[in-house]
């Protein structure tokens, strides 16, 4: 008597089953960005400490804010004696793309209950988007959950090594950690180069933040992005009315 198995496919699976190999497989996704995000946490705890804070006020704001690069330019103003009003509109701007991101992610996310929107929304940074993003991702709440929790939790304990080393190594800062905001974003940014409205959006924006930087323009980088999204929509627009007059 021959016997015919048949594979088993995901629909034949429990969900319960589902939601946990869709979690681990965010954990597995992102977990490069998270072990990659190591020098950034170590730095952003350290400058907390030197900012003045203390233990758990430098520890909170990375477990509350949880926004690398908001943190470093909002302790770098307050350094430098920056008002409220100044530190507050530079993160609104520096944040802005955090929108962008929700709005890719509104269709999936929508069909979530509200604690499990508002978990998602505070997990969203740009590494979670990252691996979110793109046709063939899914986008389940255990994925994204998992993802954005497991880098979560890779933030927090790479701050708290930060905190921990700034009480016994001075100046820590001066080791240039903050290269490896540069190496993180070049990860993300890369892979996501797919057409060449992107690519020259991306060229235009990093020549416009060097010439700035060079010159020392103050709120350069903002006004770079701003450049660079431009130059982006105009050449696809360009390339859309080129294919349109080729049909």
């Amino acid at each position: 008597m021959n016997h015919q198995f048949e594979p088993i496919s995901n629909q034949s699976m429990p969900q319960n089953t589902l939601n946990k190999k869709a979690f681990l497989q965010g954990c597995i996704d992102i977990l490069p960005l998270s072990i990659a995000v190591l020098p950034w946490g170590i730095l952003a705890g350290s400058m907390a400490i030197n900012a003045g804070l203390s233990f758990a006020q430098a520890f909170s704001m990375s477990a509350i804010v949880f926004a690398g690069a908001a943190q470093l330019v909002s302790l770098g103003l307050v350094m430098s004696n920056a008002s409220i009003f100044t530190i507050i509109i530079t993160i609104f701007f520096l944040t802005s793309q955090h929108l962008i991101y929700a709005l890719n992610f509104r269709k999936d996310v929508a069909q979530f209950s509200t604690p499990q929107r508002l978990m998602i929304g505070f997990l969203l940074t740009d590494e979670l988007f990252a691996v979110g993003i793109g046709e063939n991702k899914q986008r389940t709440f255990a994925y994204l959950f998992g993802a954005g929790l497991c880098f979560y939790l890779a933030w927090c304990l790479f701050s708290l090594f930060g905190i921990l080393l700034a009480q016994s190594i001075p100046n820590l800062e001066s080791l240039h950690l903050d290269f490896s905001i540069v190496a993180v974003f070049i990860l993300i940014i890369v892979p996501m180069i797919k057409n060449i409205a992107t690519l020259v959006g991306v060229i235009t924006t990093l020549i416009s933040a060097c010439i700035f930087k060079y010159f020392h323009f103050e709120g350069g980088v903002v006004l770079s992005g701003l450049l660079g999204m431009l130059a982006a929509m105009s050449m696809a627009k360009t390339s859309g009315k080129i294919m349109g007059n080729n049909k």
